[in-house]
């Protein structure tokens, strides 16, 4: 039988209402306006827009005028072909910078889990150290690195491994090195926390059963570690599809992602709408990701044990 449901105080309420309005002020509001942005025309004014509608029409004058919406910027995108070929790189390269994130990650996340316990702090220690120094120095440093004239060539050549410098730097590969180098610690902590928390006994009763090493990896560790898998996955995919600093830094000309392509649209053409409309794709196509995975985590937690 279900007792009466106890009384929050004001405390409580404050407390469970703070992050409902974190989310109000610093995503639904921002989003809002850049929708609205969308949907105005571009002009050479300050801001580079003419409002569709406005407050300071009333609410008879924002109804009127919310009919006669029109779509010119979102039409525009579907024609532009530059839009297309953005989203499809950025989606690309995120993916791969991902799957590569997650074979690096997973076997130091699991030597991690299993290293003896007064060990781990220091180990998560080394996987956070990158972030004591700024973003945007590590990635100048892959410059020096990745360039013709670079330290890696320098010693592929000494060692005789080739002849001539590789072409690394300006390339959508250099853009993969930057984004898996910087985004690897969002990969590596949720899996080492997902694999931290298995249970022992799970492995050895599967092997006491006849189970092989590999055999236990496969049927017991890796299924366990499915929700460090998911909420790795989408820490490092959601933000390099919007990256900027990183195409920007180690790609070349010919790089074209998302991020880069709104920057242009924002500061280079001032144009306002187009970009906000960009904008409001990316966000759709992002949601997508994080609905299956809401998803998938509620069926898991449903599943019986």
């Amino acid at each position: 039988m279900i007792g009466p449901r106890k009384k929050l105080s004001n405390g409580q309420r404050a407390v469970l209402a703070a992050p409902y309005l974190w989310i109000v002020v610093f995503f639904l509001a921002p989003m809002a306006l850049i929708a609205k942005i969308s949907l105005s025309h571009p002009a050479e004014t300050r801001p580079p827009y003419e409002p569709t509608f406005s407050i300071d029409d009333g609410l008879a004058g924002v109804v009127a005028k919310l009919r006669t919406l029109g779509f010119d910027a979102y039409r525009g995108l579907a024609d532009d072909r530059l839009y297309l070929d953005s989203y499809l790189t950025s989606l690309a390269i995120a993916g791969v910078s991902t799957a590569i994130m997650l074979m690096i990650a997973f076997p130091f996340a699991l030597a991690m889990a299993r290293a003896p316990r007064r060990f781990r702090p220091m180990l998560i220690g080394l996987a956070v150290a990158p972030f004591w120094t700024s973003f945007l120095i590590r990635v100048y440093a892959w410059i020096a690195l990745l360039k013709d004239e670079g330290l890696i060539n320098h010693a592929l050549m000494a060692l005789h491994i080739i002849d001539a410098p590789l072409s690394i730097y300006a390339t959508n590969g250099a853009v993969v090195i930057g984004i898996v180098y910087s985004y690897l610690p969002f990969m590596l902590l949720p899996l080492y926390s997902a694999l931290e928390r298995q249970d022992p006994a799970l492995r050895e009763a599967a092997a006491d059963l006849g189970a092989s090493p590999l055999q236990v990896f496969w049927r017991v560790t890796l299924p366990l570690s499915r929700p460090g898998v998911i909420a790795g996955c989408l820490l490092v995919f959601i933000p390099a599809v919007g990256e900027f600093v990183i195409p920007d830094l180690l790609g070349g000309s010919e790089t074209l992602m998302i991020g880069r392509t709104l920057w242009n649209d924002f500061f280079a053409n001032r144009d306002w709408p187009a970009a906000s409309a960009a904008a409001i794709i990316l966000l759709a196509l992002l949601i997508g990701p994080l609905l299956v995975a809401e998803r998938a985590r509620l069926r898991a937690e449903e599943r019986p044990s």
